[in-house]
């Protein structure tokens, strides 16, 4: 299966409102967090926006990339 490349712009279409699905990438892989409860409508916790590159942000995290494993990779982060 070939990985689907997002540039910033199209992975900004999937920003979770109006029930569509909740992307983001971190460090150049493109995430599906759509089902996940921790993004409600593309917000997690009021910090972060579904849509975006959030490589920058992890750096402030509670967390690490643990926190990733269960959700799938569907993509890859165009340069």
């Amino acid at each position: 299966m070939t990985e689907r490349s997002f540039s910033l712009q199209e992975l900004a279409e999937y920003d979770g409102r109006d029930g569509g699905e909740s992307l983001f990438a971190f460090e150049g892989k493109v995430y599906d967090v759509t089902d996940s409860p921790m993004w409600i409508d593309g917000d997690h916790e009021g910090e972060h926006a579904a849509g975006e590159d959030l490589t920058a942000a992890m750096a402030d995290a509670p967390h690490g990339v643990e926190s990733f494993a269960g959700f799938p990779v569907v993509g890859v982060l165009a340069e």
